[in-house]
């Protein structure tokens, strides 16, 4: 069975026809922070086509349907991912039910089988290109200083970073430069088993309270928190900063993450992709409820002002 985005349905229609006999049936409803109620619907033509196998054709939010799927039902999942998320990496889910998302950490949902195909991921627009490929970085960024942390995944982390910095600002000038996208997708795939390695810290959870609460675009909400998180972080990652200040030419880190962003036309402002300010005090109640390990403290009115200034648009601090 194949899996899209409704977006993506025509896609998933041509791929089904080249399946041939294998092809049983598609469900093109897959969306972001795959809610629990999603997953049902879905699971429901998988048991009436009496599907053996997920094919996700897509993004985070497709392959996020499909591992949902697999946790439920133990199927075989192939991906071809068509963003630079990297969830195809990982043995990652996380799922959301009534405005909480959770992360579930289990080998059933990591997926058997990946295809990267470059051309898949040159009618990527700019906009997408640049909040998926801030996404991956932030992935990496949040390995190099993970409580379980190897001098392996520390040099993926790099270069997926050092990759992706250059790459990306190609891509939102050249859509249609197959090189730079296969060095974005060279790039993705390292930030993405960097994800799927180590534990994450503070930059995904508050991402995963902002996506359940508001619903807020999940690659766009990666892009505008990580240079606010990686500032908060600072002072306690010395060994990470330095590593990233050498991964992406630049001395001050947060800046630099915060700066390209712009360069790449993307919001600076948790405001403009539909968060209301009065969320801000309970997002902030949120991110205190079982948190994830840090390098640094996780300080409530801390994390209450890292908040703010992500939703008002203003530089790292």
């Amino acid at each position: 069975m194949v899996l899209t985005t409704p977006q993506q349905r025509q896609d998933g229609e041509e791929l089904g026809i080249r399946l041939g006999s294998c092809f049983v049936g598609a469900f093109h409803g897959a969306t972001m922070h795959t809610p629990e109620e999603v997953t049902e619907r879905a699971l429901s033509v998988v048991r009436d086509r009496r599907a053996d196998c997920i094919v996700s054709l897509g993004g985070g939010s497709t392959i996020g349907l499909g591992k949902a799927i697999a946790l439920r039902t133990g199927l075989d999942q192939l991906c071809i991912p068509t963003t630079y998320a990297g969830s195809e990496m990982t043995a990652i889910l996380g799922e959301t039910r009534r405005g909480i998302k959770t992360t579930v950490r289990d080998r059933a949902v990591l997926p058997e089988t990946v295809i990267y195909d470059v051309n898949l991921t040159a009618s990527l627009p700019p906009g997408l290109t640049a909040s998926s490929g801030m996404n991956a970085m932030a992935h990496a960024v949040e390995a190099l200083y993970a409580r379980d942390r190897n001098p392996v995944v520390s040099l993926m982390a790099a270069e997926g970073i050092r990759v992706l910095v250059a790459a990306l600002p190609v891509l939102v000038a050249e859509p249609d430069n197959l090189s730079a996208r296969s060095d974005a997708l060279y790039g993705a795939w390292l930030c993405g088993s960097c994800l799927g390695a180590v534990g994450m810290a503070l930059h995904h959870k508050i991402c995963h309270v902002l996506g359940g609460a508001f619903n807020l675009p999940h690659a766009e909400t990666h892009a505008i928190v990580l240079p606010h998180v990686i500032a908060y972080n600072a002072p306690a990652i010395p060994d990470a900063i330095e590593r990233l200040a050498k991964a992406i030419g630049a001395s001050d880190p947060p800046r630099r993450f915060f700066d390209l962003a712009q360069q790449l036309g993307l919001s600076a402002a948790l405001k403009d992709v539909g968060m209301p300010e009065a969320g801000i005090e309970p997002a902030a109640d949120l991110v205190m409820q079982s948190s994830y390990w840090n390098p640094a403290p996780v300080e409530r009115d801390a994390i209450r002002d890292v908040l703010a200034r992500a939703w008002n648009g203003d530089p790292p601090q």
